[in-house]
């Protein structure tokens, strides 16, 4: 039996995070990926690497989806970088076409290469329209305070009040991640499944972000429920994943650092 783990999110050019992310981490976990490209990010190296954002048009990621889950029996999917409120609306009633055993949905708010007005728009269709229909959420620390409407989170325990709000807004589980900007030496992730809450800790590697990590921890989130795992279990190798892809962490010209996959 192959276990089928499907992702709808951008591509990012330099390979570091979105969709390329997510299926060399599907494969590194031993599940069969196929993904529909919503956008294209580019960084620009002439302009201090700023992004340029650049969506699909919605009736082609619609004719993307409906290729997708006409081929294959798919119930297991990750939702990542979105980018536009016509992405949001095509995407969301992709979702409610047919029932699904998961969502893992990262929620990428407020792309940089976005007008803040049409930022915003997009961080609300998603909040409305795709964050109730997920299983598992997986905010980092910014989309946690945008998602939660709490102005600060310094502490465990605002993280996981933040994530008990996100739960109300219709997810069954929130994975909150404090990550390196969380204080402390731990990077520490809040899950809260149901009424349960559980804190999962590792050291910080360094002490600043590297590139797809969001990304990474989402799609092994959704390659382990993919082939069979419970959320916890999910969850808690996902996080040992990308410690590990963070420590064998790849660097090239640009300004930053990646995740490397499997390493």
């Amino acid at each position: 039996m192959v276990d089928l783990a499907y992702v709808i999110a951008g591509s990012e050019a330099t390979g570091g995070a979105g969709i390329q992310a997510d299926l060399r981490t599907f494969q590194a976990l031993g599940a069969f990926g196929l993904g529909t490209v919503t956008c294209i990010v580019s960084f620009d190296p002439a302009n201090d690497w700023g992004h340029r954002f650049f969506p699909v048009p919605a009736d082609v990621i619609a004719a993307q989806i409906e290729a997708a889950t006409a081929a294959y029996a798919l119930d297991v999917v990750k939702i990542g970088m979105l980018g536009t409120p016509a992405t949001i609306d095509v995407v969301a009633a992709g979702l409610r076409s047919q029932p699904w055993r998961h969502v893992v949905l990262d929620p990428v708010l407020i792309c940089k290469g976005q007008e803040p007005g049409a930022a915003l728009d997009t961080d609300n269709a998603l909040r409305e329209q795709v964050v109730p229909l997920a299983t598992v959420v997986t905010p980092n620390l910014f989309e946690a305070r945008a998602l939660s409407g709490m102005a600060t989170i310094e502490t465990v325990e605002q993280l996981t009040e933040a994530a008990r709000r996100i739960q109300a807004l219709g997810p069954r589980c929130v994975v909150a991640k404090g990550g390196v900007e969380l204080p402390g030496d731990d990077a520490v992730d809040v899950l809260v499944d149901g009424d349960e809450v559980t804190v999962l800790r590792a050291p910080k590697v360094g002490r600043e972000r590297v590139a797809g990590a969001g990304c990474t921890l989402a799609a092994a989130i959704t390659a382990e429920l993919a082939q069979g795992a419970d959320v916890g279990a999910a969850v808690a190798r996902a996080k040992d994943f990308v410690t590990a892809g963070i420590e064998g962490r790849l660097g090239g010209r640009a300004p930053f650092e990646v995740v490397r996959q499997g390493a």
